[in-house]
């Protein structure tokens, strides 16, 4: 109960026109501000803008998913790309060799693919019934008169994100059939 009291009291505390541009949220601390015991370490930080203050303790109120979003707003309001920065400069000076040395490497040769699309591209007009039975076999939901509008307006993908091996098996099936069959 003292957690919705303090997000309430919070909420009522924000200036009229920040209000209306946050979100209303329910409170996710379970411990209420008000039983922290006040820091005596350090006077709190005087500000050349009164609203600092008031912005930091409204996003420090924020959950992990606004203060994600937030982040995102702003870069996008504020136009900053994210580069990839250096830990240290240790790790620049080995970092580089290592990466020459990675692009030689995929330069010499070259990656081989291992996910494929099939593509019916053709077939011969005396292997058409068995065509249209091996693509009606081949996708469980199809009716045969889906599977015949399916076979007559080719080029079509039979199957898309299969590994070599299944891809090769499925293009010797449609040319044994009769079919023109392309992984691409």
């Amino acid at each position: 109960m003292a957690s919705r009291c303090s997000g309430y009291l919070q909420s009522l505390a924000r200036t009229p026109a920040l209000a209306r541009t946050l979100p209303r949220r329910s409170c996710v601390r379970w411990a209420s501000t008000e039983a922290a015991a006040p820091s005596k370490a350090s006077p709190p930080p005087q500000y050349k803008n009164v609203d600092i203050p008031r912005i930091v303790t409204d996003i420090s109120g924020l959950t992990l998913l606004q203060a994600a979003d937030l982040v995102k707003a702003l870069k996008e309001k504020l136009n900053i790309q994210e580069i990839a920065m250096p830990t240290t400069p240790t790790a620049t000076a080995a970092a580089t060799p290592a990466a020459a040395a990675e692009e030689e490497a995929a330069e010499e040769k070259p990656k081989e693919k291992t996910i494929f699309n099939v593509i019916l591209e053709s077939f011969d007009a005396a292997s058409k019934p068995k065509v249209i039975r091996q693509v009606k076999g081949l996708v469980p939901n199809l009716t045969l008169i889906e599977a015949k509008k399916f076979v007559e307006s080719l080029p079509k993908t039979l199957k898309e994100g299969l590994p070599k091996e299944e891809a090769e098996e499925l293009k010797k099936t449609f040319e044994a059939l009769g079919g023109v069959v392309k992984l691409d």
